[in-house]
């Protein structure tokens, strides 16, 4: 299956740094966990460091699926409205959910600033605009929401947003919590230190089966090599729904591209994260490397590579949108690429165990959000493995 058409910016960015053996051998640990992508990071990062004897697998190179092709945009907002989340799992879970969010970020940069390792993470605003004159009201009634719960917002007038950003837009809310990251060089630099200090890593190594057992999981890899875990951990994204009897998110294919360095408009936008009300919404964002990135244009997944023709008509029509946004900007593409991601109906995750698979733990940090929910992924994991409840387990659960 591929989850993105070749090749993406941060891969052309930042080469492939570290590589890992397959497996060619019979091996026994505490934890498993499939996917080398960010989320199987986070994931295998707190878990070595809790202690656990940890071993990462993944058939690709490592984070050479969807943390290749991801926007890297941290927010706390999800996809779904707070006032609409409401009304799906009650005010308390919405607002706790978004919430959560934001402490993902904080969480985040504690760890790689403790850790010593520059990802390209900087703080930024968050701004979602109304797309339409149409989609004002409801956006007003988010912010309303949001500040009656005492969230650091503002509503913006089209007139604000052209004096700050040189921007011509519908209204929107500023939020003051946000930021960006490049995920596929944390993803690898929090796995190498992690290897250097004993975490076993292999990558290539495709399983053929997984036997589920009552006391341990048996991971058999299509060389026949074996690994016998009391636990597995899977963080394989979208992949990972094939698994499951039961549809719990839609797959979609998204596309992006990247300006040349420079742009015009890079210091009023250098700090902003930019979305819009449409479904599916346009994202925009600044890199550390000083380019514009645009994405959006989304279309329902194929289990084939997305065409190079395909690519550049939404290449063109994601440069046509920006341009509407920012009529003096100057954009001159130099990388455009294709990912693919799942969403749910209510934009969360799904996080947890499931009655199917004894022993198993899920981490699929579906949606826009996928980051941030992974980073609270890292505290949930432990609260599983300790037999502990948390909050989030039931808004995340499989059965919701």
């Amino acid at each position: 299956m591929e989850l993105r058409s070749p090749e993406s910016f941060w891969l052309l960015k930042n080469g492939i740094p570290y590589c890992y053996p397959s497996l060619q051998e019979n091996i026994e640990c505490d934890i498993a966990v499939v996917g080398s992508g960010i989320t199987g990071a986070l994931i295998s990062h707190t878990l070595h460091r809790a202690g656990y004897k940890t071993v990462v697998i993944d058939k690709r190179d490592v984070a050479n699926g969807s943390t290749a092709a991801t926007t890297s945009m941290l927010q706390y907002e999800i996809d779904v409205p707070m006032h609409k989340l409401a009304e799906l799992i009650g005010e308390e879970g919405a607002v706790a959910c978004y919430r959560e969010g934001i402490n993902a970020i904080e969480i985040l940069e504690a760890m790689l600033r403790k850790e010593g390792i520059d990802a390209g993470f900087e703080r930024k605003k968050s701004l979602q605009v109304a797309h339409s004159e149409k989609a004002v009201a409801d956006l007003e009634k988010e912010y309303n929401y949001r500040k009656a719960h005492g969230f650091r917002v503002e509503w913006l007038s089209p007139e604000e947003i052209s004096v700050r950003y040189n921007m011509a837009s519908h209204p929107g809310i500023l939020s003051e919590e946000g930021a960006s990251i490049d995920a596929f060089r944390a993803a690898h630099e929090l796995i190498s230190r992690n290897h250097a200090g004993g975490m076993q890593v292999f990558d290539h190594t495709a399983v053929k089966e997984f036997q589920y057992e009552p006391d341990h999981v048996k991971i058999i890899t299509e060389e026949g090599f074996s690994i016998r875990s009391k636990r597995i951990v899977f963080c394989t994204g979208f992949e990972t729904l094939r698994m499951f009897r039961k549809k719990y998110a839609d797959v979609i294919s998204t596309f992006a591209c990247v300006s040349e360095q420079s742009f015009n408009l890079y210091p009023q936008l250098k700090d902003l994260l930019i979305w819009d009300t449409a479904d599916p919404y346009i994202y925009i964002r600044t890199t550390d490397d000083g380019r514009l990135l645009v994405g959006g244009e989304d279309i329902p997944y194929k289990y084939n590579p997305v065409s190079e023709k395909m690519k550049g008509k939404k290449r063109d029509k994601l440069i046509k949108k920006i341009q509407k946004l920012f009529p003096t900007l100057t954009f001159l593409e130099d990388y455009t690429w294709a990912g693919a991601f799942g969403v749910t109906k209510d934009g969360l995750p799904f996080i947890g165990e499931h009655p199917d698979f004894p022993n198993a733990i899920f981490v699929l940090g579906l949606g826009g959000n996928g980051i941030t929910f992974s980073v609270q992924g890292m505290e949930l994991v432990l609260k599983i493995l300790a037999g502990e409840d948390h909050p989030l387990l039931h808004y995340y659960r499989f059965d919701r």
